[in-house]
């Protein structure tokens, strides 16, 4: 049975029984205007939640305090860890399949707090029962890649395969770069980080190997009790083979990359136009390399979302926290939309500036209303793949811990009960 954690840090909430919560909620289908809809025709069936990290913001929205300006304390900046721990439990709860958490470093501004997320990962599955732990994602241009193994490994076995692999290349200069990798040379990236990857394979899928490429040397020819090194084994393996590996849609060239190692793909946020032209171009991307699959297949599909008794209640309490995560995210490029010609935002002709909540709703990126509203803006996107299976709810910057939790509750009654299950 799952503990709560020691040290510092709020108490964790009485828990319920696994499965309770939802359970519940499988029995419930008349309230706030829930339709009955047919289980056993929809695809999706497992629900996933993003946290980034943030710390429990004051001050937010478009007028509120500038991203640029917040500092905390390192207590605040410790915060998150507990935030983490008790919506992983009460995920675990309701019949959630997975929490995905993001890597980040420096970040004062109290955006994104977790520099490691397989040691966090291996602390929240002492913390729950079932609940699967994703990696979203390990910067792998800030890693030794034998480290990074080394490091799943050991999670995947201790967990039984509960912590699920995520992989990328990064974007804050600031992390990147301080570590001693580029980003900002954006082909010196994707080179090393393609190397890292090869390196990182081997040591998941060869008994031993050897390696010799631009940035590593594995084995270096040095002598080794009066034998010359030639092969190295990384110790310990994950048990769980072939490593399920997942990345994010960040261009065409990740789409390609991601097909020709078969990794799986995880886009959230994005506009109905785009969502629709990346989840093709990974099913044409798959084929080309001998892995035919079905439109979604392999992809998590991720977006914003509040429950309230009508939409515009709805977009009034989410408003602000939306705004906050653009005030942060926006100057990355995190704003995939296609305006009516199906140009990118930022792109030559197309809108330029900070998306509003207003333009999300209509880019199908964000759901905000009653259950039986959500469930059919889910359901319009789930019915264009037919074999997407996996949906995640990304916990909106600026969101108090208290509210996202209320959420996940009523979602779990009133909206899951419309899908499958895992």
């Amino acid at each position: 049975m799952a503990t709560a954690g020691q040290g510092r840090g709020p108490a964790s909430p009485r828990r319920r029984p696994y499965g309770a919560a939802r359970d519940a909620g499988r029995r419930c289908r008349g309230g706030h205007g829930v339709p009955r809809w047919r289980v056993d025709t929809a695809m999706i069936k497992r629900f996933h939640v993003l946290y980034v990290g943030q710390v429990e913001l004051e001050n937010i929205g478009l007028h509120g305090t500038p991203a640029d300006a917040r500092r905390y304390s390192n207590e605040r900046l410790s915060e998150p860890f507990f935030a983490a721990r008790d919506v992983a439990q009460l995920m675990d709860e309701l019949g959630y399949y997975a929490l995905w958490t993001a890597e980040h470093h420096f970040q004062h501004e109290g955006y994104e707090c977790f520099p490691n997320l397989i040691q966090l990962s291996l602390w929240l599955a002492t913390q729950t029962r079932r609940l699967k732990l994703g990696c979203a994602f390990n910067v792998v241009p800030m890693w030794h890649p034998i480290r990074l193994a080394e490091d799943y490994a050991m999670a995947d076995i201790v967990t039984d395969g509960r912590v699920i692999m995520g992989v990328g290349r990064g974007y804050h200069s600031r992390e990147v770069e301080t570590f001693g990798a580029p980003v900002i040379d954006q082909a010196a990236n994707r080179e090393l980080f393609e190397e890292q990857i090869d390196l990182l394979l081997k040591c998941f899928n060869e008994e031993s190997f050897s390696h010799h490429g631009k940035r590593y040397d594995c084995p270096p020819p040095v002598d080794y009790r009066g034998y010359q090194l030639t092969e190295i084994t990384c110790v310990p393996r994950p048990k769980h083979l072939p490593v399920e590996i997942w990345m994010p849609i960040a261009s065409s060239k990740s789409i390609d990359y991601m097909a020709s190692k078969n990794f799986k793909a995880m886009v959230t946020l994005n506009g109905e136009t785009i969502l629709d032209n990346v989840v093709k171009a990974y099913r044409d991307a798959c084929a080309k390399y001998g892995r035919p699959k079905q439109l979604g297949e392999d992809m998590i599909w991720g977006a914003g979302l509040y429950l309230a008794d009508t939409p515009a209640e709805a977009k009034r309490r989410v408003e602000p926290s939306h705004d906050e995560r653009y005030k942060w995210f926006a100057p990355f490029g995190f704003v995939r939309y296609a305006d009516a010609e199906g140009r990118t935002w930022g792109t030559p002709g197309a809108p330029a500036r900070v998306p509003t909540l207003t333009d999300g709703i209509a880019q199908k990126a964000w759901f905000c209303g009653p259950p039986s509203h959500v469930i059919e803006g889910i359901k319009s996107i789930e019915a264009k793949y037919p074999a997407l299976e996996d949906f995640m709810i990304h916990w909106a910057e600026g969101l108090p811990a208290k509210e996202f939790k209320e959420q996940l509750r009523w979602f779990a009654r009133d909206v899951m009960p419309a899908f499958g299950t895992r």
